[in-house]
């Protein structure tokens, strides 16, 4: 059963509850509140890091695609090759290399490393400044860096691109043994396969164990993956926003994400790293962030923000123009085509869609009471993609799980932004 901290707080103004040791149980998870004042500020924050208002129109990237490649400027990036991996397909990826950041130091014991796992379209790039070779600032600045529940002057904090990815790790763009970008070629992979790779990038670092394995949406997906997968090297797992399966709802909305890459004729089947500049499955990629979008954001609040309003000097009540809702996902469409890649993205979704950490173990329950590690599990109640429900259900089946609901206008994305309560949470969970 999950053991829950606390009682209902004030909003964030006030103390935030934090979680103790041997807190007394109670039925309904602790509660926090954002601050309204910044319902607002948050909208022009992205999981890329960008700070930007919504753009008077979409555009369309130049490249065939937004990924790193190989010669590019690695900014603060590290490489690791770990050889080949098998994978559960039962197919092997040959020279399997992994980009990762680090920010710290690491102890003489080895004994203060916390392993943080980054979302769909995130990167390596948790915390610091937008630069050469990062054209974005850290994407968890609030969580991650001196003086921050994850404090860098404690902590040794390690963040790799996750496999399959399109910032510096083996995916789709990389190149194969032939020197041709992977493409259509490139293997389906699983939750595990990853969870795997980033066994092998800790193995390769010489980190037996991790103080801390903390992730949010697909990366709470591999977080719980790992403290299932190699219980003795978690000592303390933090998920948020995020569940131990797949739902019908997920990939429903998934499927049609990759229905809208595959109807672009610029897809050209996966293979379109040599189509001319310009080129590239940009239309189908804008169309999947769009419908991604929304799902990230809650329906009280785009109404909130938005309405019905029609874009500045645009018009389309008479067919000349959009709504202010259209310019908004249409600005985060075209950031996106920008520094993703379109095979990427459906190598990632289709991970996310077969993540079930019950599989072949006995269901979920049996697999999530395998989980050694102290565990807080954090949902927001805002969250139609990753609702309350399945960190509940998370919670009960982890022995000894502490479970908190923080509450925010926000949706999804809310685990992305600032948030008081849940910074306070993460604080004193790593202190405990």
């Amino acid at each position: 059963m999950a053991v829950v901290a606390g009682t209902s707080t004030a909003p964030s103004s006030a103390t935030p509850t934090a979680w103790t040791a041997g807190a007394k149980p109670s039925n309904e998870p602790t509660r926090g509140r954002a601050e309204r004042a910044d319902v607002h500020a948050e909208w022009a924050i992205d999981a890329d890091g960008s700070r930007e208002p919504g753009s008077n129109s979409a555009s369309s990237s130049s490249s065939v695609t937004g990924a790193w490649r190989p010669g590019g400027l690695p900014g603060n990036r590290q490489f690791a090759q770990l050889g080949a991996l098998h994978l559960e397909s039962g197919a092997v990826l040959p020279q399997v290399r992994l980009a990762y950041e680090t920010w710290g130091q690491l102890n003489a014991d080895r004994s203060n490393a916390v392993l943080v796992l980054h979302a769909l379209t995130g990167d390596s790039h948790v915390c610091g400044p937008a630069g050469p070779g990062h054209p974005s600032e850290g994407w968890w600045p609030s969580v991650v860096g001196p003086g921050r529940p994850i404090d860098t002057e404690r902590w040794f904090v390690i963040a790799a691109n996750v496999l399959g990815g399109c910032q510096g790790s083996t995916g789709p763009s990389s190149p194969g043994l032939d020197g041709r970008p992977w493409g259509s070629r490139f293997p389906s992979l699983t939750i595990r396969d990853q969870v795997a790779a980033e066994i092998a990038l800790a193995d390769h670092l010489g980190i037996d164990s991790f103080a801390l394995v903390i992730g949010g949406s697909m990366g709470g997906m591999r977080a719980v993956e790992w403290a299932v997968t190699v219980p003795h090297r978690v000592q303390r797992l933090v998920l948020t926003a995020t569940g131990a399966r797949a739902s019908a709802d997920q990939i429903a909305w998934n499927s049609a994400q990759v229905a809208a890459i595959h109807a672009d004729p610029g897809f050209a089947g996966g293979d379109y790293y040599d189509h001319a500049l310009g080129g590239g499955p940009h239309t189908g990629l804008g169309i999947a962030r769009r419908i991604a979008h929304t799902t990230y954001r809650a329906a009280d609040q785009l109404e909130e923000r938005f309405g019905n309003q029609a874009q500045h000097g645009e018009d389309p009540l008479h067919g000349t123009g959009r709504h202010q809702v259209t310019s908004y996902l249409d600005h985060h469409a075209d950031k996106l085509i920008r520094r993703f890649d379109a095979n990427s993205y459906l190598v990632l979704v289709r991970a996310m869609n077969t993540h079930d950490v019950g599989r072949d173990r006995g269901g979920l329950e049996e697999a999530l009471g395998r989980i050694r590690a102290r565990t807080l599990v954090i949902s927001f109640d805002s969250d139609r993609l990753f609702p309350p429900a399945m960190a509940t259900r998370m919670a009960q089946a982890i022995p000894g799980a502490h479970e908190h609901l923080a509450s925010s206008p926000v949706g999804h994305d809310a685990f992305l932004l600032p948030h008081p309560d849940v910074e306070q949470w993460v604080r004193d969970f790593l202190g405990s």
